[in-house]
């Protein structure tokens, strides 16, 4: 049964990086950052269009780097689409810790099957760096900061 679940889980995890949703620059993001990660040269722009209202209207990537990098990416801007900026940088939070094998489930709402497809990552603590890059360039984003390195 672990096997298999694993192995859907890989596959998910392919599926993303070889086909990243919103894998593109929006014209009419208002916030952007760059973020690097120096030790294996994942790059990653994160786009995201800040509504008046508090919410992400839209979030959007580019970028090169590892299959969980891209990933990563790709569900982060599927999962933070419609939420608050709050919300994003809690969901964060929870993903963190568990990728660093803090904590072993947690709970993000209709995000948390997608979050727990990364769980594994806590298993090679190199590529933990590789599965919060976006995420770090996501809340550098919403605090205007233009660039930030996993270092």
């Amino acid at each position: 049964m672990l096997d298999d679940l694993r192995e859907l889980y890989q596959e998910v995890i392919l599926d993303h990086s070889k086909r990243p949703r919103n894998f593109r620059h929006p014209e009419d993001a208002n916030h952007e950052a760059h973020g690097y990660n120096p030790l294996c040269g994942d790059t990653v722009n994160v786009y995201l269009k800040l509504g008046h209202n508090g919410l992400i209207e839209d979030a959007a990537f580019e970028g090169k780097g590892c299959a969980i990098s891209l990933a990563s990416a790709s569900m982060m801007t599927e999962i933070i689409k419609g939420k608050t900026e709050t919300e994003a940088r809690d969901i964060f939070t929870g993903f963190q810790k568990l990728v660093k094998g803090e904590e072993e489930f947690i709970d993000a709402g209709d995000a948390t099957d997608k979050l727990m497809m990364l769980a594994g990552v806590k298993e090679f603590p190199m590529r933990v760096k590789c599965a919060t890059l976006a995420w770090h360039a996501m809340t550098s984003a919403m605090d205007n900061e233009e660039e930030v390195s996993t270092e």
